[in-house]
Order: structure tokens, then sequence, then C-alpha cells
């Protein structure tokens, strides 16, 4: 299957995502706008707004030409996105936390791509189809996530419209860059994503971006076998 997506600004780092979940909650779109820098606004879908939390393994991450490095390449990841668009319309993610287990990695995210990455302790676990994740903070924002989850139904590829499709099929991630808006991109194939079923889990990294932490379980939840990526360089927002 061919990309979704395809850039014309060279790839610099390839990545494997593997075993993602995706937690979805109905957010007040006020709320969710007063996050966003100026140039950007909430995509919202049949006039619902979303938050997101996506935990999954990154693995084989490397720079275009080199080998996957074992205290580099793979680690865990917990992060907490919102849905945007530009000033043109083009489609996005934001996001507003970035946590994974890897210092090294958090230091490429924050200087190369200007993600707002923080080391935190995140353990990832699997037996046959039910899988395991616990992100733990230290210090400010401290505390547990703890998710647990299997998949439902058969994976498929969200159809154009559907909300599925809406807040899986995102190739282009937008940050800040002193004071300038700036654009990523990433080409995959789509997802082929299964309903999940969670026996744990949690909506803490929410308050560790000060959001309420809401009082029922995810509007929906989804996940991934995994994904084969390639990430683009970073690029001021075309005016």
């Amino acid at each position: 299957m061919k990309p979704s997506f395809s850039s014309s600004t060279p790839a610099v780092m390839r990545q494997v995502w593997n075993h993602l979940f995706f937690l979805h909650w109905i957010e007040q779109a006020e709320r969710l706008q007063s996050l966003l820098p100026r140039g950007l606004t909430l995509d919202s879908h049949d006039g619902h707004a979303y938050v997101g939390i996506v935990g999954f393994q990154m693995n084989s991450l490397r720079p275009i030409g080199l080998p996957a490095v074992p205290w580099l390449s793979n680690f865990g990841e917990l992060n907490v996105r919102l849905y945007v668009r530009d000033h043109s319309g083009r489609p996005g993610v934001y996001f507003l936390s970035l946590d994974c287990d890897r210092t090294i990695a958090v230091w490429i995210a924050r200087v190369f791509f200007s993600l707002p990455y923080r080391q935190a302790s995140i353990r990832f676990d699997a037996t046959a189809e039910n899988y395991t994740l616990n992100c733990r903070r230290w210090g400010f924002n401290k505390g547990n996530a703890d998710y647990a989850w299997r998949p439902v139904s058969t994976p498929k590829v969200a159809a154009p419209g559907t909300l599925e499709f809406h807040l899986l099929e995102r190739y282009r991630f937008f940050t800040e860059r002193q004071g300038i808006l700036q654009e990523g991109r990433v080409s995959h194939t789509p997802y082929e994503a299964s309903k999940a079923l969670f026996s744990k889990w949690s909506a803490l990294p929410l308050a560790w971006n000060v959001l309420p932490i809401p009082n029922r379980p995810p509007d929906l939840a989804h996940y991934c076998r995994g994904v084969s990526v390639e990430a683009h360089a970073i690029t001021p927002v075309r005016a």
C-alpha cells in the first residue's frame, strides 16, 4: 500500500511506530483553542472538538542513511494532541506534550523539531493480543498513567469523511520555533485500526496540560499494530 502523503521536503528520519493506541474525548472547543498558538484553529468534526492521548512503541529510529542503534532507536512514547488547521486550511496535529523514556531522543526532538518532549519512565508489555503501557512522570506534574487494552474488531483503513479518518489520518504537525509557526510532515501507509477495549486507562496526561480530567471513559478507543514512517524536515508555515 502506498503512503497516503508525500512531501517535497527531504525525509530526514526513518522510524517504526508499533502497537499504537488512540484515546479521544470530546472537549470544549473554546478551552482547546486557548492552548493553540497564533495561526492555528481547531479542526472539528460534526461540531465536536477532540483531544487525543496516543501511546506507542518507537522502534528503529535513525537518520536517513544510518543504521538503528539500541541506545537511541527504541523507546516508548505517550503524547497529547489536538486537531487543527492552519490559515490555509491544511489539517494537522498540535502536540501539547510528548513523553518519552530516552534522553537523547528528547534532546533531538526539542532541538531539531521544536517539539515539547519531556523525559519520563515508560514501560510497555505485550502478551498475545493484550497490551499495557505505563508512563510515569517525576517532579512538576508528576504521576502515573496506566493503560491496558486489546483490539476487539477487524483492523481496517478509515474511509474519508468518517470520524476515524478525521482523527487518525494526519500527516502534518505544527509547532513554534522562536515565535514562528513551523510545520513538519510524516509519510506512512494509512493506519489499519481496530476498535480497542481498555481495562485500564488514564486521562492524567490531560491534567499535565492544564485540561480537566473527564468524568467519563474515552469517547473513542482504537489500536493499530504499526506503520513504517519517514519524517521530513520542519519548515516555516507559508504565509
